[in-house]
């Protein structure tokens, strides 16, 4: 079986349904500290930092995942922290896009 963070996302066409429970439930398995948030149409993680700077060099290279992959998360990040929440905005929910970069985010 092939592992999430070696997989590359695919274009998401609007209208396609979204990931729904026992689906949804075994790739967050595969995501270690990722939870479902938002009614479970949304996994979300923070991290966290000793200091500002870190966290900001984390969410640059969040950022960098993101745009190799074409699949953007929320980004927060303050002093100690960064939280990445991700789903899928072209379908209000959960595409394996979405854990394929919570993947390779946990690869930082």
């Amino acid at each position: 079986m092939t592992s999430l963070h070696t997989k590359t996302c695919i274009p998401c066409q609007g209208g396609m349904p979204s990931l729904l429970g026992l689906e949804a439930e075994k790739l967050l398995e595969k995501v270690k500290n990722w939870q479902f948030f938002d009614e479970n149409k949304k996994i979300q993680r923070t991290f966290t930092f000793p200091n500002f700077i870190d966290a900001q060099n984390f969410a640059q290279k969040v950022g960098d995942i993101a745009e190799s992959e074409n699949h953007h998360p929320d980004i927060c990040y303050g002093w100690g922290y960064c939280t990445v929440t991700l789903y899928t905005h072209k379908i209000g929910g959960l595409h394996e896009n979405d854990f394929i970069v919570a993947a390779k985010i946990n690869q930082l």
